[in-house]
């Protein structure tokens, strides 16, 4: 038998030749548009730091002070004795930002779907799941004793036939309510009512909605107007648009009483430090206290979106504010995104598997950090990369 590194240095040269080799950059110094990597100055368009808290002194000083008053870590699970009072008000003020009875913290948004998934279904029961969505997702659905079922992106129809021929005990559906690759929103409201219709329940990750979407960064079920009973399960991530990390479940009392004692990702897990608890607390609070950054990204979305159609360039219908070029080859999208670095700008090239095979693209992310200065460097090295031919046009 080949040993390990034999077996898997022919897989990684296979890679390789492809061009879907993956490779760290590190930077020095906090997440800010603006950033050294490997000594190199670079204005970054590929952070989900969407409303720019990452850095945020207010969530600095909560995490310091947390630090002084309880200590680095939580030391034991949520079950045993890592469970302070900073953790269970977080919990209570996310509950209220989502207008859901009660919110239930997770290490991240990872095990946030596993534990969710895997503590719900059993072997009689099955997941529904929209056919892009983020392998979270996917891989609770895969790892669960349920059968798995795969319906057509954003196709309520397709989903509606596969319920009505099923004839499984539990019917979970599950699906990315903004979706990561392709920056589209789930329209929920339709999956609600099938779902309501086939007696299966709604499950939705709104890891990059949650803190951007909704009249005060509410997320995804709040501003497409579902209540608890139309979308029983709501799960986010605190890593993203609050600048902080770990994930959350909300839901009704029976729902996350049910995930305390049976899900044991949640039961068999470290709780998160009380300083990122603290932090976290206070990026809540500033979804409210600082409105303008939700104001000011849309208006960079818009500017954004306007500019990119006049250039003609290959953008994927999206108005969040995840906007990919849609480029198609591994090896162009490479060479694009080694360009703008050379320009100045950092802007990753998103190739399979994480993606579907032949649509590689540039994921551009936008911030609230960002400056209008920082767009129009951008759009200003995406049109000279077009004039050179790099880039397609979508003109007539």
């Amino acid at each position: 038998m080949h040993s390990l590194d034999h077996i898997f240095d022919e897989q990684l040269k296979r890679r390789q030749a492809d061009d879907l080799y993956r490779s760290r950059t590190s930077h020095s110094g906090p997440q800010a548009p603006e950033l050294k990597v490997n000594g190199q100055a670079l204005l970054a368009f590929c952070s989900n730091d969407y409303l720019g808290l990452a850095n945020h002194p207010q969530l600095i000083s909560a995490a310091k002070k947390a630090c002084v008053d309880y200590g680095l870590g939580s030391g034991a699970s949520h079950l045993v004795v890592g469970h302070t009072d900073l953790h269970h008000e977080l919990e209570e003020s996310l509950a209220k930002a989502t207008q859901r009875p009660r919110a239930l913290l997770f290490s991240s948004g990872y095990m946030a779907n596993m534990g969710v998934i895997s503590s719900l279904l059993e072997r009689q029961d099955a997941i529904y799941q929209d056919r892009l969505n983020h392998a979270s997702l996917l891989d609770g659905g895969l790892l669960s004793a349920a059968k798995f079922k795969r319906y057509r992106h954003n196709d309520s129809l397709d989903l509606q036939q596969q319920l009505k021929n099923t004839q499984a005990r539990r019917r979970l559906v599950a699906t990315d309510a903004v979706f990561s690759m392709d920056g589209d929103s789930a329209a929920l409201k339709p999956l609600s009512q099938v779902c309501n219709e086939q007696r299966a329940w709604l499950m939705i990750d709104d890891a990059h909605g949650f803190g951007v979407l909704g009249p005060n960064g509410e997320g995804s079920a709040i501003a497409q107007g579902l209540t608890v009973k139309e979308c029983p399960i709501y799960m986010a991530t605190l890593g993203k648009a609050l600048g902080s990390y770990g994930a959350f479940v909300a839901g009704s009392d029976t729902l996350i009483e049910s995930l305390i004692q049976f899900s044991r990702n949640y039961i068999y897990t470290t709780a998160l430090p009380p300083s990122i608890a603290a932090a976290s607390l206070a990026a809540v609070n500033l979804l409210t206290d600082e409105p303008w950054r939700q104001q000011h990204l849309k208006h960079l979305i818009d500017v954004f979106k306007k500019r990119a159609k006049e250039l003609g360039l290959p953008l994927m219908p999206s108005d969040t504010a995840i906007q990919p070029i849609m480029l198609g080859s591994s090896t162009v999208a490479l060479r694009v995104s080694s360009a703008l670095k050379d320009m100045g700008l950092l802007v990753t090239a998103i190739r399979p598997p994480t993606v579907p095979k032949d649509t590689a693209r540039l994921r551009i992310t936008l911030s609230a950090a960002h400056t209008e200065s920082h767009l129009q460097k951008l759009l200003e090295a995406l049109a000279v990369l077009q004039k050179q031919g790099l880039l397609p046009s979508v003109k007539e």
